[in-house]
């Protein structure tokens, strides 16, 4: 399913839920923001989406698992920037960060096939390369472990420090 696809699916379920919550208990009043900050656009997240569009089968849009891209790949990249609409920095940060989740490791086995950006395939990966991409999800789920850990703590003294009770004034 692609992220229009999505979006439409979203924007229905909001709308076949809007009546329902209309008609249960009335909704607490937010106090108006004074100045909503907007939301900054991710460069990494734009040049990812530049990609998918041009070259779908070397970047497949989730839930498809990703491909194994060819060793260079940049290189190859960098002879369309115009056609992307980026910069060489914009693409650089494109491309690491497509290939540093763990989606991207998960792709990463052994004799699986590189793929260029027109999804031919273009070398495989050796067993070495294999082996550090289990390494790089295996410290990422640690550290993923770790980061829900010490945030679960945080919530848990926040909620420690909101039951003493104040002295009355």
């Amino acid at each position: 399913m692609g992220f229009e696809q999505l979006a439409e699916l979203r924007d229905r379920l909001r709308a076949e839920k809007a009546p329902a919550q209309a008609e249960s208990a009335p909704r607490p009043k937010r106090k108006p923001q004074a100045d909503p900050k907007p939301r900054e656009k991710d460069p990494a997240v734009d040049a990812i989406w530049s990609l998918q569009k041009h070259f779908p089968l070397a970047f497949p849009v989730n839930p498809a698992p990703k491909v194994p891209l060819k060793e260079g790949i940049l290189k190859d990249a960098e002879q369309h920037l115009p056609l992307l609409g980026l910069t060489l920095e914009q693409l650089k940060l494109g491309i690491s960060t497509w290939c540093r989740g763990t989606r991207y490791w998960a792709s990463m086995v052994e004799n699986a096939p590189r793929l260029d950006l027109n999804g031919q395939p273009a070398g495989v990966v050796t067993a070495a390369q294999a082996r550090y991409a289990k390494q790089q999800a295996s410290l990422r789920r640690t550290q993923d472990r770790k980061n829900r850990a010490s945030q679960k703590q945080r919530v848990e003294q926040n909620v420690a420090d909101d039951t003493v009770q104040q002295p009355d004034a």
